[in-house]
């Protein structure tokens, strides 16, 4: 038996779980806290950026993959060193970890993606705001910024300075887009490649609050070209597992690549209801190097919106008795501010419908119904 182990202790742990169960796969987690939201399959809790540790859990399975990108380079060497297969590779994972490495091997494979600079002690300012069309424009920080965090709009590189002072940072050109889509794939050890179709994403206050799928008014080749984007990537990255490539949509049809996730992802959310195989599964299938299942969808519509906030049982159980259609996923973590504390997700034969179920699920399990 192929035993994965997964580094990282949330909502994507845990959701592996039931995939794994359901293909037959031994998964061991671990969680950087006995009470994170993969509690119901950590074997082992400890910390990711102690490398002993590190390397002690790989040596107990076959392939290591992850929750989320922010495991040490060095560490994931290591694991390599000593036997263990690591999926997606340290060498692709670098794109993920540092927006300005992303930008740069985007360029390289010549890829669609805004205008970029980099501004820092050393550069110079004035070309680099040339270089993405002056101001407005977006600054990032390259590392450890999510969910519209280490993201700024900026009229003035005084608005960014006291990121300046930390290190180099990201400029990118303010992208006049209608809507944003993430395009899904997967990827086996041995080159299989496999799509799910574009999904569109809503967002509010930079964090995704709903994903719309199914046949959304995008144009067959706005749909074509977000597919050619992610197999150049996956192939060219030597990405194994899941790759999530999320985009701009302009209004004269271009797609432009503004980020890129190699794990599953909070857009692939609506596909555990609407695929024939979810991301999940998948990801553990391309990771095993198993032949990829089917992405085909169930129905015609799929709609998944985010809760934010805590999500008790009474409250998903007042929201089933007006929503029975609705899928209400927990991840049972600590309600804060701004945090996703589970999804929503209904499928079925009339978007409005289907939208109208899933924000009124939602609504209930926030309160706010």
């Amino acid at each position: 038996m192929t035993r994965i182990g997964v580094v990282g202790g949330g909502q994507l742990a845990r959701m592996m779980v039931p995939a794994s169960i359901d293909i037959g796969i031994e998964l061991r987690i671990f969680s950087e806290t006995l009470n994170s939201a993969a509690k119901v399959g950590a074997t082992y809790v400890g910390d990711y950026t102690d490398e002993r540790q590190l390397v002690e859990f790989g040596k107990d399975v076959d392939v290591l993959t992850f929750d989320h990108e922010h495991v040490p380079l060095a560490h994931l060497q290591r694991v390599k060193d000593v036997g263990t297969a690591v999926c997606p590779s340290p060498e692709a994972l670098a794109l993920t970890q540092n927006k300005i490495k992303m930008r740069q091997k985007l360029a390289e494979l010549v890829i669609p993606q805004p205008r970029w600079a980099v501004v820092g002690d050393h550069t110079n300012a004035d070309r680099a705001i040339a270089d993405v069309g002056g101001f407005p424009c977006v600054a990032k920080k390259p590392i450890g910024g999510y969910d519209g965090k280490g993201v700024r709009v900026i009229d003035s590189l005084e608005e960014c300075a006291d990121w300046v002072v930390e290190g180099e940072v990201l400029l990118e050109e303010l992208v006049p887009f209608t809507r944003e889509l993430s395009q899904l794939s997967a990827r086996r050890l041995s080159g299989q490649w496999s799509a799910w179709p574009v999904v569109e994403t809503r967002q509010e206050g930079g964090v995704c609050s709903e994903v719309i799928a199914g046949a959304v008014a995008i144009d067959d080749s706005v749909s074509q070209n977000a597919r050619d984007i992610a197999e150049r990537i996956a192939h060219a990255v030597d990405v194994v597992g899941v790759l999530a490539v999320e985009l701009f949509e302009t209004p004269d049809g271009q797609i432009l690549v503004n980020e890129l996730a190699m794990r599953p992802h909070n857009s692939g959310h609506v596909l555990t209801e609407l695929s024939v195989t979810s991301q999940f599964e998948q990801h553990l299938r391309a990771v095993a190097d198993l032949p990829l299942g089917s992405t085909d969808f169930i129905a015609p519509f799929g709609v998944m919106a985010n809760v934010f906030g805590e999500v008790s049982l009474t409250a998903q159980s007042l929201a089933w008795e007006s929503f029975p259609e609705a899928k209400i996923h927990s991840y049972q973590k600590a309600p804060r501010p701004g945090r996703k504390a589970g999804h929503v997700v209904v499928v079925g034969s009339n978007l409005d419908t289907v939208l109208g179920q899933a924000r009124g699920a939602r609504d209930i399990v926030q309160g706010s119904g």
